[in-house]
């Protein structure tokens, strides 16, 4: 029989691009907050939000307290919603809806995300596209700063909705960079790597993914997620 199978997705990269609208709205954010337009001059690819506050408050030597962070965070999600709206370059990568269909057909298996996104821009985000609505729970960037917690946090609830302990379950993180790779295998997760945020297919595989394909429309690829 199939194991319990708990599924969580990253976001940008790998169900969705969004036309750089969560950059615009954090760059924006901290201009608030800051005056400055300097301040996440780095990659954010597989960083959490909670991260990328940090260290964007760092780079201006701007107080990064917990206090600090949430207050930034707050902003940047009142702003997320307008840039998401207003992005003209937005949309899902191949092989998702079906890879979400087809899961959602199968027994036995929790349909969840595994995001740096704190929970409301993951709504924003997804709700564009009409995704929000098909994960019953995630592990979200609001539940840990490290993506590894968070993810874990992710597994514990989709075992949990199958009514399963978190040991008997096998857990599939599916995501497009190496942070994403190196999560997941530190929760002991199988990880199916996607080339869709624009990473190389054979450093994903070098950091160690179960599997790395272009997109969930590769030959095989949702046969191997649902296992």
């Amino acid at each position: 029989m199939r194991s319990p199978t708990v599924l969580l997705f990253d976001i940008d990269g790998t169900l969705v691009t969004t036309g750089g609208a969560g950059r615009r709205a954090m760059n924006r954010a901290f201009h608030a907050l800051t005056g400055r337009d300097d301040a996440t001059q780095f990659p954010f690819a597989g960083m959490t939000d909670r991260a990328i506050v940090r260290a964007g408050l760092r780079n201006v030597e701007h107080d990064d307290d917990d206090d600090a962070v949430d207050h930034l965070l707050s902003l940047y999600v009142e702003l997320l919603e307008g840039e998401v709206q207003s992005a003209s370059s937005y949309g899902v990568y191949p092989g998702i809806v079906q890879a979400l269909d087809a899961a959602a057909a199968a027994d036995h298996t929790a349909i969840g995300l595994g995001t740096g996104n704190v929970r409301a821009g993951a709504r924003i985000k997804l709700s564009r596209v009409g995704l929000y609505q098909r994960f019953a729970f995630g592990g979200f960037g609001c539940d840990h700063e490290d993506r590894a917690e968070l993810l874990r946090a992710g597994a514990e609830r989709g075992a949990a909705l199958l009514g399963q302990a978190r040991s008997d379950c096998r857990v599939v993180v599916v995501g497009d960079t190496v942070r994403d790779v190196d999560a997941g295998l530190a929760i002991g997760a199988e990880v199916i790597a996607v080339g869709t945020g624009g990473e190389a297919l054979a450093v994903l595989r070098a950091r160690g993914a179960w599997l790395a394909v272009p997109s969930l429309n590769a030959p095989g690829a949702i046969d191997a997620l649902l296992g």
